[in-house]
């Protein structure tokens, strides 16, 4: 198995654990990564998700160690993009905790995360230029929302590695950690993710993701969508009666 999955207090930790090969995945490591996380869309008492690396690297990418597969590479591809798929319509918010490499599609799958958390040990490396290759599993598309078009060609063209602080400087990062206050950090930030309203995250997840592709009309109309099925939930009522009695709203996702 190339991926470990534990749940608590409705925070899931979604490990790629490869740690011989730096948790680069293979054809097959990408497909499981998908399924892993098709799971956990559909499960309604998973409320957010931590992805992470075992044994201090996050992820080396493709794991092309054994060449390039035999099978047509646009078969290889439309499996690996499953799992890249997963990961951008996964309706709960999503933490990346970078810890060492996060090279190529490794990079593309911290990029693919809702907010990046990096240890300072964390580089960053659009790797795939140095191997003949172009960007894949979504940094395409990714890379270029996050840091600018200018700045992602440059990253890309070069595949030259940024440490944590570059990352964060460039708005990859939200935050830099020492190695050992990492996963703690991720693990408080996903708990308060997962106390928050899981209907009204998901709706406001998938607003922000279509920011770049909608016009300022095709938004509004989006969000009053949103806002009707915000409203009818049993969530908002809550939120508004723990407002009038000055305590905690405890959101149940219906």
């Amino acid at each position: 198995m190339s991926v470990a999955v534990s749940r608590e207090d409705g925070v899931v930790l979604v490990t790629l654990d490869r740690p011989a090969r730096r948790n680069a995945l293979t054809v097959e490591g990408f497909a499981e990564l998908g399924r892993v996380l098709a799971e956990i869309a559909a499960n309604p008492t998973d409320r957010a998700v931590v992805v992470t690396g075992a044994g201090g690297a996050f992820c080396g990418g493709a794991d092309l160690s054994e060449g390039v597969p035999y099978e047509a590479v646009l078969r290889v591809m439309d499996r690996v993009n499953v799992a890249a798929r997963a990961l951008h319509r996964l309706p709960q918010p999503c933490v990346a905790a970078v810890d060492g490499p996060a090279v190529g599609a490794g990079m593309s799958i911290a990029l693919g995360c809702d907010i990046v958390l990096a240890s300072q040990r964390a580089t960053f490396s659009q790797v795939f230029v140095k191997r003949g290759l172009s960007p894949d599993f979504g940094s395409s598309w990714l890379l270029p929302r996050l840091v600018g078009l200018h700045t992602a060609k440059r990253l890309a063209f070069l595949g030259d590695t940024i440490d944590a602080a570059q990352a964060l400087s460039l708005g990859i990062v939200a935050e830099v950690t020492e190695p050992s206050a990492l996963l703690p950090a991720a693990t408080a930030l996903a708990r308060r993710l997962a106390g928050g309203p899981p209907i009204a995250l998901a709706q406001t997840k998938r607003l922000l993701n279509a920011a770049f592709t909608s016009s300022f009309d095709e938004a509004l109309d989006a969000e009053a969508a949103a806002s009707a099925v915000n409203t009818a939930t049993e969530d908002v009522a809550e939120a508004f009666a723990a407002f009038a009695e000055k305590r905690s709203a405890v959101f149940r996702g219906r």
